[in-house]
């Protein structure tokens, strides 16, 4: 063989050899170890050495470092001396070092990295186990003179791993035509293991050879017997062969061992480091190996024979002149040739080795094969521990890769240490995750107390495993939190929890059963108010709502039966139902261009018609004189600035087939009503019903506040403005008449304005925006940041002029302040309007924004509202305002109040056409 090959390649290829050669011995020699960080690779450069060929670039080759992954073992077989040599090269090597460290991807993390570089590991190790077991002889090359101890655990690891897959390799080769202890011990013997060191300059050596010895001549002390070099190798050869024993991965009996050292022989060679002048020693090397000694026969041979002859007699063969002394006394030291030919010709003549030591060593088996019976057994072993290619060694392969599990607990040291430290973090964190909570606590808690857990791991933990054991922290923290500790995540419509584990809500005719798993119940925050009926004149308790109806409906249907069912009411338009079945409107609802069936537009335009009442048809003929729509609200975000053209009549016809399933307001599709009204309209009586000089007679008014505000609306005469006109709210210039012009009503038809104005034209009515904090205590406002204020009879004397003309806050801090820090709010709960008995009629429009932009604008389901003459009317505004996107919370401590709010505009005061009886 020329050149050397991969294994593979070599043990699939066929060598010719003569028929002398076929029946003789193979000495099978495995090369391993690292190699320096310098361009020449010591372990290929020792093959040309020992085969006096230039085999193997020093520089590396094409044909070398074209191997498919990281590790490899390269073959070259010498047919002339009967031996055949492998090379382990791996990522311990310069080279594969480079090409592994270049196949790494730069946003690699420091996990991943170490998978990486433990896995090429492994596959060292895999391969190393593939030279114990087919070598007789291995060589340990290491770069500089001192021994790694790290060998002595990859060792171990090797003997636990052979120990571990003996049973899978004696499957593999049991047919192989060798002895049967071969295929017991699954190795021809127990390889023997010598060492190679390079000196690399730390080591000086004069030319005398006495240098470093302290013996240079001039002194008197006695000259060294050995060489400083020899020294070394023997100083060496005790420190491994103690430190071995020690750990004992060697023993007595060397059939039980990963390999043996001889007992009486020199297993450790180190090689002489390079001259200071390079050019100098190449040409004394030339010059010895081209110039024949004087006692050296002159008969001149032919061919490669007499260029080994003069290799050969140029060597000083110390091993067969140690008695011999020269230059003061001092031993001659060997070559590595000599050096490792003494055990190459132990294996070729069968002699063997006997390295037992002990009182009684026993004979360990020993085997000379030939090389097709070596390539036999080499491509058996080749196939279940590094290819896995052929069917039938499958599963013993995937068996044998099973068993590098065991290699952890020798190699990987800092997985170990980073495993042992994790753990011991690991219940430092679950401590910190499980101190101070709740035995029920939300998503927002877990996530708090797992950063806190994962805060003290890390201060911790280290290592590789850290994130391993970071995710098995997260889970167990979830697992902790999810079994029986996970709090309901649903939140009342003001922003509370529920105060329930996780459980189901029962349903509808299904009783609540706390045995359940989960548990099915009613939500409950265990938040409790006070709030009022429809009307105002009776008050109850209430349960913190969780959806829309029981906060806006179920309550004040509750106590309309004990307080206000008889009253008079103006009923919202709802959804009515023309199937049996209706189903809540979807994403996919017709926008206002599309028409509806004009069957079904012909019966809503003939119901709308028969539940309006008088106010309500006055109100619409009026609207639509003006040009306005019914609807003055926009689309969503626009707030009541947002006005499009006029819709059709048939676009706002309700859909009797879809309701919707929330609250109306500026977002909502046309033609689609709730199933239920948010708002309550009721009538307490006449305009007389209200006293001013007392107020409000209804519980939990504050003292003095119960008192509505005056408003002063003038009435004019038909006569001189047009039916219909739309009285200003402030009593601006509008309200006055025309100069030269007498004011209607008034006596004789002459004279000016002012005093003799007669005071049947202006027509008082009074308002009240009234506000209910969560414990039941009422008080009427007079403007957005004032509160009525009543001490003694006579009633208020500030107009409403304030609250109609802006913006009245839908919040506002109670006057009744707890001992707490915590603010409490008042709600505007409900409007009062008294309109006297006289030829006026109040247009009622409410918009509430209960949110800053861009929430929507909320109204009734009749946006515009006519209250006939002489009543005391009462509406009721919902307790909780929702969206399809969810609810609207009541305002947190550091949102500005000013973004809650009922806009200006909600009451016009229209003149009617008949005067008052």
């Amino acid at each position: 063989m020329a050149v050397p090959v991969n294994i593979a390649a070599l043990l699939q290829s066929e060598i010719i050899e003569e028929n002398l050669d076929k029946d003789e011995g193979l000495c099978v020699l495995g090369i391993f170890g690292k190699s320096a960080m310098q361009p020449g690779s010591a372990k290929e450069s020792l093959i040309n050495t020992l085969a006096d060929k230039h085999i193997f670039s020093l520089f590396g080759s094409n044909e070398t470092d074209s191997t498919g992954g990281v590790t490899s073992i390269q073959a070259y077989y010498n047919q002339e001396k009967r031996v055949l040599y492998l090379v382990l090269t791996s990522v311990f090597d310069n080279r594969q070092l480079i090409r592994a460290c270049e196949s790494l991807t730069v946003g690699l993390g420091h996990a991943e990295a170490h998978e990486i570089w433990k896995a090429a590991e492994k596959d060292n190790c895999l391969q190393l186990l593939y030279l114990f077991s087919l070598c007789h002889v291995l060589l340990l090359v290491h770069p500089t003179c001192s021994f790694d101890v790290t060998y002595d655990r990859l060792f171990r690891a090797l003997d636990a791993l052979r120990q571990k897959a003996l049973p899978l390799l004696r499957t593999a080769i049991k047919d192989s035509p060798v002895s049967k202890e071969w295929k017991l011990n699954c190795r021809p013997c127990p390889p023997r293991l010598l060492f190679v060191f390079q000196m690399n300059g730390a080591l000086r050596v004069s030319s005398s050879g006495t240098g470093g010895n302290g013996a240079d001549g001039s002194g008197g002390d006695k000259p060294k017997k050995h060489s400083p070099r020899r020294r070394l190798q023997h100083a060496l050869e005790d420190q491994i062969y103690r430190i071995f024993r020690k750990s004992r991965v060697l023993t007595n009996q060397s059939s039980n061992c990963l390999f043996t050292v001889p007992a009486n022989q020199a297993f450790v060679y180190v090689v002489p480091g390079p001259d200071e002048d390079p050019v100098g020693s190449l040409l004394g090397h030339l010059r010895s190996n081209c110039v024949l000694r004087e006692n050296e026969s002159s008969i001149p041979v032919p061919g490669q024979r007499r260029y080994q002859q003069m290799r050969h007699s140029n060597r000083q063969p110390s091993f067969n002149v140690e008695s011999s002394l020269f230059s003061g006394g001092q031993l001659v030291d060997c070559t590595l040739k000599e050096f490792l030919w003494q055990h190459v010709e132990l294996v070729l003549s069968k002699k063997g080795f006997d390295d037992s030591v002990g009182r009684n060593p026993q004979p360990s088996h020993f085997e000379l094969p030939t090389y097709s019976k070596w390539v036999h057994v080499a491509y058996r072993l080749h196939q279940v521990m590094i290819e896995n290619s052929e069917d039938e060694s499958v599963d013993i392969s995937l068996k044998v890769q099973g068993q590098l599990k065991v290699l952890e607990g020798f190699l990987d040291a800092d997985a170990k240490f980073s495993e042992n430290r994790c753990q011991k973090a690991l219940p430092l964190a679950h401590s910190a995750y499980q101190s101070n909570l709740p035995h029920n606590y939300t998503t927002t808690v877990h996530k708090n107390q797992l950063a806190q857990g994962l805060r003290v791991y890390s201060q911790h933990a280290r290592g590789v495993a850290f994130q391993r054991y970071a995710l098995q922290l997260h889970e167990d923290c979830y697992k902790f939190w999810s079994n029986g500790h996970q709090l309901c995540e649903e939140r009342s419509l003001t922003d509370q929890h529920c105060v329930h584990k996780f459980h189901l809500l029962p349903k509808p005719g299904e009783k609540p059963e706390m045995d359940h798993n989960p548990p099915i119940l009613f939500h409950n925050s265990r938040g409790r108010s006070t709030s009022s009926c429809n009307c105002g004149r009776k008050q109850s308790p209430r349960e913190d709502p969780f959806d829309i109806q029981a906060a806006n409906y179920d309550f004040y249907q509750m106590l309309e039966e004990k307080c206000c069912s008889k009253l008079e009411r103006i009923n919202f338009p709802v959804f009515q139902a023309s199937t049996p079945d209706p189903a809540p409107a979807s994403d996919e609802i017709p926008t206002s261009g599309e028409v509806h069936p004009s069957g079904e537009a012909e019966r809503l335009k003939e119901k709308e018609t028969n539940t309006h009442t008088p106010g309500e048809r006055t109100s619409l003929s009026l609207a639509l004189s003006l040009g306005q729509s019914t609807d003055s609200l926009g689309t969503y975000g626009e707030g009541a600035e947002g006005q499009d053209k006029r819709p059709s009549l048939v676009d706002r016809q309700p859909s009797t087939v879809e309701f919707l399933p929330g609250m109306l307001h500026s977002g909502c599709p046309k033609g689609l009503l709730p199933k239920f009204s948010s708002w309550s309209l009721v009538k307490l009586g006449p305009a007389k019903s209200y006293n001013s000089l007392t107020g409000l007679e209804q519980p939990g008014f504050l003292p003095g506040s119960a008192f509505l505000l005056p408003w002063d609306v003038v009435i004019r005469s038909r006569s001189e403005e047009d039916i219909g006109s739309i009285e200003p709210l402030d009593g601006g210039p509008a309200s006055w008449p025309a100069p030269n012009k007498a004011s209607a009503g008034k006596r004789g038809g002459a004279g000016g304005i002012g005093r003799g104005r007669r005071r049947d034209d202006v027509a008082r009515a009074f308002v009240g925006f009234e506000y209910e904090d969560s414990r039941g205590r009422r008080f009427l406002s007079s403007g957005p940041d004032k509160v009525v204020k009543v001490l003694g009879q006579g009633g208020p004397k500030e107009p409403a002029t304030r609250c109609l003309n802006s913006d009245m806050p839908l919040y506002i801090l109670s006057p009744a302040q707890g001992r707490g820090i915590k603010p409490h709010y008042a709600q505007l709960a409900r409007l009062f309007i008294v309109i006297p008995d006289a030829p006026l009629e109040i247009v009622f429009s409410p918009q509430v924004q209960p949110g800053p932009p861009p929430c929507p604008i909320f109204h009734p389901e009749q946006s515009e509202i006519v209250l006939p003459p002489d009543g005391l009317w009462v509406l009721r505004f919902p307790y909780a305002f929702v969206t399809d996107r969810g609810p609207c919370y009541p305002p947190k401590e550091n949102q500005p109040l000013a973004n809650f709010r009922v806009l200006k505009g909600i009451l016009r005061a229209n003149t009617t056409t008949s005067t008052p009886q």
